[in-house]
């Protein structure tokens, strides 16, 4: 009995930690986007999923992802990750960020939609450039109608 639980662990321990739930840096002018197949090359725009199961989907833009939730179980979904504006390259948490959706900041789909860290930093840009401010739920509202 004692084997068979060693033997076991063994085993079982791999499949664990082989399931990481936790971003990957995304490989500007390599990854495609998982949605629209773009390369994904715009630093302030990328976004990411992670799964539960720790799977990573990659995309060019917030919207991409977005879009991609409405073929996807969400329930799977472990991690939202949107590009800080202001830091490129930064992935942030897409649910706790404020986004600005504002005609004088092109993204690569065209929905003109930049993520934030901070609520703080969207309204100084809006200021400069115009647009409107959403958090996660009223982005999603916003881009269900």
């Amino acid at each position: 009995m004692k084997t068979l639980k060693k033997t076991l662990t063994i085993l079982i321990l791999p499949l664990y930690f082989g399931c990481q739930v936790a971003p990957q840096p995304i490989a500007y002018g390599t990854d495609g986007c998982h949605f629209c197949k773009m390369t994904i090359v715009d630093k302030v725009h990328a976004a990411e999923i992670v799964t539960k199961k720790g799977k990573v989907y990659k995309f060019d833009a917030t919207e991409c992802m977005i879009n991609f939730m409405d073929e996807f179980d969400t329930a799977a979904i472990q991690l939202y990750l949107s590009n800080d504006y202001l830091e490129p390259e930064a992935l942030i948490d897409a649910t706790k960020a404020t986004f600005l959706i504002s005609k004088n900041i092109p993204s690569p789909m065209g929905a003109f939609l930049s993520a934030f860290k901070t609520q703080a930093d969207a309204e100084k840009l809006q200021l400069e450039k115009g647009g409107e401010t959403y958090s996660w739920d009223t982005l999603l509202k916003h881009f269900s109608n």
